[in-house]
């Protein structure tokens, strides 16, 4: 439950800049949203290959 809690805090400290950007029309917030997308993608794959990981142990043995 700990890789979940830490997607959904990443996410929540990107609203503000999402408001930011499609409410306030800041610029500058809108790259700051594709950072971290992209920093959530990278968390995302490695949260992906961690599971697969525990799948493999979990099926040897």
């Amino acid at each position: 439950m700990e890789r979940y809690h830490e997607l959904i805090k990443h996410i929540q400290e990107m609203e503000t800049d999402f408001e930011k950007f499609y409410v306030k029309e800041q610029a500058a917030a809108g790259t700051r949203v594709r950072k971290g997308l992209n920093e959530l993608k990278k968390l995302a794959q490695d949260i992906r290959l961690e599971i697969q990981e525990v799948k493999n142990k979990r099926k040897d043995g």
